[in-house]
């Protein structure tokens, strides 16, 4: 496994890769980053696929810093046609989402931005499962402006410490932490935040409902937000879903059971 960068737009991006050749699987992150991704990538490699795991502008490791407009699903979508173009993927392209990255692997679909080969999402936005409680409360910039960098480091270990569930230990949050200690990064979570709409996906649902394509959703069966009912709504209504449940694993099931998740993911898209 290896973080290089490539220029979008003038700024050093930075992803995760694995693996030398093979399809590309293109991973998108939502309110972490990369991170999320890396219990998995060396699987994916090892069944032959190519890995890709971006950091979008202003966030984990990347430069750039996001703002409300820029900071839209379908402005991230947008964003990442323009990464798959200075990566030099061809098409088709295979595409898996988590949290909010879903709702922009979601848009790449609907909207035929890329040429999607398969799609698969990890306890993913949908509907109007978003946003949640914590970050709807962002979205009045009033409020998102007295936040201290002391008070959203605090909220944020919090998450993630519940969100990693079993697999939390002192290290793995603080990892997760790091990126969040840069005030750019902090400014470019709270837009993604000020910019969270459920309109986002439910427009999308019917061009999703006329879709062929192949979809996936992995579930962590225990999210407090991105509940489970939405993931079984989903497979219910959106032709060719496969459902796969992860039990005792909250909102990052990478981290709880990534031998399983790499198998699942790889067994979808090496086809």
């Amino acid at each position: 496994m290896r973080r290089t960068a490539v220029q979008v737009d003038g700024d050093a991006i930075s992803y995760l890769t694995a693996g030398q050749d093979g399809p590309v699987v293109l991973l998108l992150h939502g309110t972490y980053w990369n991170r999320v991704w890396l219990p998995v990538l060396g699987g994916l490699a090892e069944a032959g696929l190519r890995p890709v795991a971006v950091d979008f502008p202003g966030l984990g490791r990347s430069e750039g810093e996001l703002t409300l407009e820029t900071a839209t699903v379908p402005a991230l979508a947008d964003w990442v046609t323009r990464f798959v173009s200075a990566m030099e993927i061809p098409g088709p392209v295979a595409v898996a989402g988590h949290d909010i990255g879903g709702a922009v692997a979601q848009h790449l679909l609907a909207h035929d931005l890329l040429e999607v080969a398969r799609l698969a999402l990890v306890n993913s936005v949908t509907y109007d499962s978003w946003p949640a409680p914590h970050v709807a409360r962002l979205l009045d910039p009033a409020v998102a402006g007295t936040i201290t960098a002391e008070e959203f480091l605090a909220a944020r270990r919090q998450a993630v410490a519940t969100d990693l569930a079993g697999a939390a230990t002192e290290e793995r949050v603080a990892d997760y932490l790091d990126p969040w200690t840069d005030p750019r990064v902090r400014r470019s979570w709270l837009a993604m935040a000020g910019a969270a709409a459920s309109r986002y996906t439910l427009d999308l649902v019917p061009a999703l409902r006329r879709s062929t394509t192949p979809k996936l959703l992995i579930w962590g069966e225990d999210d407090d937000f991105e509940k489970v009912e939405y993931a079984e709504k989903f497979s219910l209504e959106i032709p060719r879903t496969t459902l796969v449940r992860i039990p005792d694993a909250k909102h990052i099931p990478t981290e709880n059971a990534p031998h399983r998740i790499a198998r699942a993911l790889a067994d979808f898209f090496a086809v």
